[in-house]
């Protein structure tokens, strides 16, 4: 059986944890390929929300294997924190939860290496957590990071007091101060409790998985607009958060790729700093923020809002392949009376329909749509049946723009709120 991806088609917090849970049940493993503990996937069941940020998605489904694959960066605090909250709603958590051996672990030191760089930018800062996940990547592709595998073998001690002195000399380079005793005996504390987890060859399983016609749903983190090669360099993430990260970052084959699932948001959001061609600053916006509660689940920053940008969303489609589409929030434009939509740009005196090279406002400006807006509450829908007709011309239209259907409608936060547009 080949493997499906779900990813993040815009800027990230698109919604990719509600839909890894509601699709778990069609799978037998769920792989996070990419990214670490910046990410915040929230979920909503039964009356209890959770914000997952290294766990797949899939870990409340009994049954179901959770893999933290080799290309995501683990930081072991919060990762020990992060087991020890979803075991007060189900204690056998660590028995459906594997960690690869190749996996990076983020030391204390790379937290503050992260925290002396950012400042050390100014007003030119990136906007990045400081949860150290740059400064590990870094180390990964530097070769000279530790990995998961690293804290079975007596070597480890030595290797870590290695890399502590390279980030000490860096730090210090930064005039940073700071005091890693406490976070270090904390950091020790977390490794000793990784060790008793489930450490695997993370790739041998699922070749051997992919033999056996196992089922395997890998799970993206941030968003395609944030990918280090593909996204808005240089106000991106660290990692390849594009389906060919799901290659590198769980090694899977090309070849064993069926279904690609890109989620995006009915309009667009982002988060710190860099280019936002719809951004709004009106009425709108303000609605968009109000309405959508947009904040970030792992930083709490608000989010910028802006109209949902079609250049942009058939760029990312392209860039991964996407052969569904998957709206979430689309009851946040409940209520409008009037829907834009970027159908293009107009870039350095030319009008065009794609991503260029730089969207920074001095070289490029949105071209609009305007479309009628629904004032029907999305969230009391139970099927698509129920959707006026206002709105279904709304999901009509991004189809046929972006010339791929979509699958799933999410009008609301639990994993209630789902609706199945196309089977």
């Amino acid at each position: 059986m080949a493997v499906d991806i779900l990813l993040g088609l815009q800027w990230g917090d698109e919604g990719k944890g509600k839909i890894v849970d509601v699709l778990t049940q069609n799978y037998q493993t769920i792989a996070r390929f990419q990214g670490g503990p910046n990410a915040g996937h929230t979920l909503e069941f039964d009356g209890h929300k959770f914000v997952l940020h290294t766990i797949p998605s899939g870990i409340f489904h009994k049954g179901v294997k959770n893999i933290v694959g080799n290309g995501v960066v683990i930081d072991p605090i919060i990762f020990k924190q992060e087991i020890e909250k979803l075991e007060k709603h189900d204690k056998d958590v660590t028995q459906r939860l594997f960690i690869s051996r190749k996996a990076h672990l983020i030391l204390p030191t790379h937290r503050f290496l992260d925290a002396a760089s950012e400042a050390s930018k100014g007003k030119k800062k990136i906007g990045s957590t400081l949860k150290g996940i740059g400064p590990t990547y870094m180390d990964k592709t530097g070769r000279n990071g530790i990995r998961v595998g690293e804290i079975e073998l007596e070597t480890f001690r030595d290797k870590y007091n290695q890399l502590k002195a390279k980030h000490d000399q860096l730090i210090k380079l930064h005039e940073f101060d700071y005091d890693v005793t406490e976070s270090e005996k904390n950091w020790f504390e977390a490794i000793a409790y990784l060790k008793t987890l489930n450490l695997i060859d993370s790739e041998e399983y699922f070749h051997q998985g992919l033999r056996e016609n196992e089922s395997i749903l890998a799970e993206g983190a941030q968003g395609t607009l944030l990918d280090i090669d593909f996204g808005t360099y240089p106000f991106v993430t660290s990692s390849t958060t594009t389906s060919a990260g799901a290659c590198t970052g769980l090694g899977i084959g090309p070849n064993q790729i069926k279904n690609v699932f890109g989620i995006f948001k009915a309009y667009v959001t982002r988060v710190g700093s860099g280019p936002f061609p719809t951004e709004l600053f009106d009425e709108n916006g303000v609605h968009m923020s109000k309405v959508g509660n947009e904040f970030g689940a792992t930083t709490g920053r608000p989010r910028r809002c802006g109209w949902l940008d079609l250049p942009a969303l058939k760029y990312a489609i392209n860039v991964n392949g996407v052969t569904e589409l998957m709206m979430m929030k689309a009851d946040v434009l409940s209520g409008l009376d009037e829907i834009k939509v970027c159908t293009h740009y107009m870039y350095r005196g030319k009008k065009i329909d794609y991503l260029p090279y730089t969207i920074d406002e001095a070289n490029l400006s949105p071209v609009y749509e305007t479309l009628p807006g629904w004032k029907e509450d999305l969230m009391q829908m139970k099927t698509k049946d129920n959707f006026p007709k206002t709105f279904v011309d709304y999901l009509n239209y991004i189809e046929e723009k972006t010339e791929t259907p979509i699958k799933i409608v999410s009008v609301g936060p639990d994993r209630a709120q789902t609706i199945f547009w196309k089977d």
